[in-house]
């Protein structure tokens, strides 16, 4: 079926190849509208690596084709230095305590998750393939490379949603883990395979001993290339590099040289990259360490690029319907293979709950991986499978790197992990004065505690002060009910001192003109700097009309988020 929608657009709108100010004038479409569409996912509470895959089908072979494919592939690097940076973090979550932990479990869920859909996908293929070609050899051939494919997990799209929604927990931990290692599976199930197939289509091929031999120099050279980087990386910035741009410019610089030296040589540049985002987190020094936030945020637009070129990629309109009729069993062979197996491991290394329940939910996207083992497989079966193989794993990439990111978003919301990878500054500029609440009370109210009026006898106030955490108080006008002056620890302190005057004195005789006031909707670090600018501890909270609504203390603000911080760190000692 041709694309309805390639000629819509008049030809000056369809970018064949990237001259001068077009490059410019590329990136800017791209980042501009994918960076839309993210939103607009987003706001939609559907992940916003979904809206960035949209965009690039709209704009890309599948849609009107404003990036066509020449394009497309000379902006290849794009998808490397994304795929890098992915690596690199990914690294950085691989600490030595945390594979202590987890090490066990990591290998019993991978080699489940892995293997189980091999067979799946394997044995489904081969028999709805056969019931369409009736060639029991072809058929078999389809089942193992399609199987062996399959095995793989995209870590762009998954890591890109648990950043998203900042989780954190056992879930979370599982999932990075796992995407960060499944390539390599992957990689040895392909090696197996296409050994078997290539006698069966009339094939030469390589040896099944040789295969695993560059497997082996592929996988343990891109660990050793990565560590060298890693090491040479932590000794620039430790003793010659302070300033933060520096330090982001050569850790970039470190990855990306990192990177091109193993691509001349053949090796995976995110397994490098991993290894060096590993190297740096164990190994370098503390003060080091925050390359990786610097990194982070170099990554969006970069995201950005890489996933509407993801979308750009894909052409739907190519599926004939039995290979549309394969790539739905393919897909529905791994989701059943992923979920079996990941659920196996989870349940035979006893794995907390969360990860048994939720982690096939985070384990359907794919993409880089996939696609490049596609792409083997249409070189080495060129006259045979070869482009059939690349025509479904497009279909389903497809498939997967829509659905895939929701899925992912599901299972960490059903885990309760959103929202837990946060620190006291995230609470803090998150946070707004209607929020703050001491134990289940909440500061900011109309009947507070902390609201007084202009007759209130002091007597009564200081019983009031015994019984609440309150140490100031709002006083209200008795005729207009609003904001009048604030009573602070201090006049209390002094009306204590003067003993049986107590009973007789009002709020009106001892209350100042407050120095500053905030509202409900005032943000956190707003009002420490209020706090700050008018050298006060205290000050009432007022609503648009000037009525109190009760009194914001420093003290108060800061045991709320220490309060925060210490609920998130009981929820994940109680999921471990």
């Amino acid at each position: 079926m041709a694309d309805p929608f390639a000629q819509v657009l008049p030809q000056v709108f369809h970018f064949s190849h990237l001259q001068g100010t077009q490059f410019v004038l590329l990136l800017g479409i791209i980042m501009f509208f994918g960076a839309l569409g993210g939103r607009i996912f987003q706001k939609l509470k559907i992940p916003q690596v979904v809206g960035y895959i949209v965009i690039g089908i709209l704009i890309g072979s599948s849609g009107f084709q404003i990036l066509q494919i020449e394009t497309i592939i000379a902006l290849n690097p794009v998808n490397t230095i994304a795929l890098s940076l992915i690596g690199f973090l990914i690294g950085a979550e691989l600490k030595i305590d945390v594979i202590k932990k987890y090490g066990k479990q990591f290998v019993g869920i991978l080699i489940g998750e892995s293997v189980t859909p091999f067979f799946v996908v394997g044995f489904f293929v081969t028999l709805v393939a056969y019931i369409f070609m009736k060639d029991f050899k072809t058929a078999i051939s389809f089942g193992l490379i399609l199987g062996a494919i399959c095995s793989a997990t995209a870590p762009a799209a998954t890591t890109d949603v648990l950043k998203e929604f900042r989780t954190r927990g056992p879930l979370t931990t599982t999932t990075l883990g796992i995407v960060a290692m499944d390539d390599a599976v992957a990689l040895i199930l392909y090696a197996i395979a296409s050994t078997v197939v290539s006698p069966l289509l009339g094939g030469q091929g390589q040896s099944f001993g040789m295969q695993m031999l560059n497997i082996a120099k592929d996988i343990f050279g891109s660990i050793i290339a990565g560590s060298i980087f890693g090491a040479l990386v932590t000794f620039v910035v430790k003793n010659l590099m302070k300033d933060e741009g520096r330090v982001l410019s050569f850790g970039l610089g470190g990855l990306f040289l990192s990177t091109g030296v193993c691509t001349i040589l053949g090796l995976d540049n995110i397994l490098a990259a991993m290894s060096l985002g590993f190297f740096m987190v164990n190994f370098a020094p503390a003060k080091t360490r925050p390359i990786f936030s610097l990194v982070e945020k170099f990554t969006p637009p970069v995201y950005v690029l890489f996933f509407v070129l993801v979308g750009a990629k894909l052409n739907i309109w190519v599926v004939t319907p039995v290979l549309g009729i394969l790539a739905i069993v393919y897909v529905a062979g791994r989701t059943l293979g992923k979920s079996i197996g990941a659920r196996l491991g989870a349940k035979i290394t006893k794995a907390p709950q969360t990860v048994h329940d939720f982690l096939p939910w985070c384990l359907l996207s794919q993409a880089g991986v996939a696609i490049g083992l596609s792409i083997a497989a249409s070189n080495d079966f060129e006259n045979s499978i070869g482009p059939s193989i690349i025509l479904i794993i497009t279909a389903t990439t497809f498939i997967v790197q829509l659905i895939g990111p929701i899925c992912v978003k599901h299972g960490v919301t059903k885990a309760g992990e959103v929202g837990l990878a946060i620190t006291e500054d995230d609470i803090l500029k998150s946070s707004k004065v209607k929020n703050v609440t001491w134990g289940s009370e909440k500061i900011c109210c109309a009947d507070s505690h902390a609201i007084v009026t202009e007759t209130e006898k002091i007597c009564h106030i200081l019983k009031n002060f015994e019984t609440h955490h309150n140490q100031s108080f709002a006083v209200a006008s008795n005729e207009t009910g609003k904001l009048s002056g604030i009573i602070t620890l201090e006049h209390l302190k002094e009306t204590l001192m003067i003993g049986e005057f107590a009973d007789t004195l009002l709020a009106v005789d001892i209350m100042d003109k407050p120095i500053c006031t905030c509202s409900p909707e005032d943000s956190l670090p707003d009002v420490y700097k209020k706090f700050s600018d008018a050298d006060t501890e205290s000050m009432p909270i007022v609503d648009n009309d000037g009525k109190p609504l009760g009194i914001m203390e420093k003290f108060a603000a800061d045991h709320y988020l220490h309060t925060r911080i210490l609920e998130i760190n009981r929820k994940l000692e109680n999921m471990a």
